[in-house]
């Protein structure tokens, strides 16, 4: 069975911008995640060239193999019946940005039952892009969209990571929050 979602998710920040974010983001969860024989193992992470990936373009970039041990992150009673190699996902990443995508298997238990493809495009507009991945007429219609339309819920911010809490030397922005964040056309999230 093939699933095809999309998702649109306007940021307030340029694309460049976000890919710092997104590489220190990549960066801070597998050091907080690997060690012990637990958490994140990688494989291989390596630089890649001449593969283009998407409609001819992007042929060069980072790609990682990284295998997911998830048996420390599920309750005692799973692990005991979980079968062995049903607790390790493998993934698999090219990041060409702007454009990367992400093959996750399970190869030892589930073998080719368990496929998930993300393809990701960051564009430099708020979502309006059309078919932004050149899908045929036939996937495109199977596509179930989700455009971020719901209200970030404000909360407590953490001090030391916040887009909220700006802390940058570079040229001053105003700190994110849920119901100031606008596309200049409509509110794009605003309060509930």
């Amino acid at each position: 069975m093939v699933v095809i979602k999309e998702y649109r998710i306007p940021l307030p920040m340029s694309v460049s911008e976000y890919q710092v974010g997104q590489l220190f983001g990549v960066a801070e969860v597998s050091k907080n995640e690997t060690g012990g024989g637990e958490g994140v193992e990688v494989l291989r992470n390596e630089p890649f060239k001449g593969e283009p990936l998407f409609d001819g373009r992007f042929s060069e970039g980072q790609y990682t193999h990284k295998i997911y041990h998830l048996a420390s992150r599920v309750p005692g009673y799973i692990r005991a019946i979980a079968p062995k190699g049903s607790l390790e996902v493998h993934e698999e990443a090219w990041n060409a940005y702007p454009y990367c995508r992400t093959i996750l298997t399970n190869p030892t238990y589930m073998k080719d039952n368990f496929y998930v493809k993300i393809e990701t495009f960051h564009l430099p507009d708020r979502g309006e892009s059309a078919n932004a991945h050149l899908l045929n007429q036939e996937m495109l219609s199977a596509v179930k969209s989700y455009p971020s339309t719901s209200p970030l819920i404000p909360s407590s911010p953490s001090t030391t990571r916040s887009p909220r809490i700006p802390k940058s030397s570079l040229p001053p922005r105003p700190a994110v929050a849920p119901w100031t964040l606008r596309t200049g056309r409509r509110p794009l999230l605003s309060p509930s």
